[in-house]
């Protein structure tokens, strides 16, 4: 079973319907490498890290880094594949969304605080 949690802004807004967590030594190293494409509403969490590249990633993403609050301290937008973010201090982990969902109504700012509700189960 994979858990599926929700991503919202702080004015309660979903920015994500689907995000997966990596917390593992081996999810968080793998990331969404071998992927194709992140659909709409879809997301990972990637938690201890505080940079990310996207070398060998076929698609690019919107990134959000957030600290352990979930304040978001750094935001990139429609980030290319073969990128490297520099290490972001504050940060204690990432999402990593479709890019595009940043340039919607979901918009968020930095200082701004997520918010994560369960979203229910996968078999699989």
């Amino acid at each position: 079973m994979t858990s599926r949690l929700r991503l919202m802004n702080e004015s309660g807004n979903e920015i994500a319907s689907s995000v997966v967590t990596a917390d593992s030594f081996f999810a968080r190293a793998k990331g969404l490498l071998g992927r194709s494409s992140l659909p709409t509403g879809e997301g990972l969490w990637i938690k201890r890290c505080n940079s990310i590249h996207t070398a060998f990633m076929k698609f690019p993403i919107d990134v959000v880094f957030v600290d352990d609050q979930l304040k978001v301290v750094s935001v990139h937008k429609s980030l290319k594949p073969w990128r490297l973010t520099f290490p972001t201090l504050r940060a204690s982990s990432v999402f990593e969304l479709p890019a595009g969902t940043l340039n919607n109504s979901t918009d968020i700012t930095i200082g701004e605080r997520l918010g994560i509700k369960d979203g229910g189960s996968d078999a699989g």
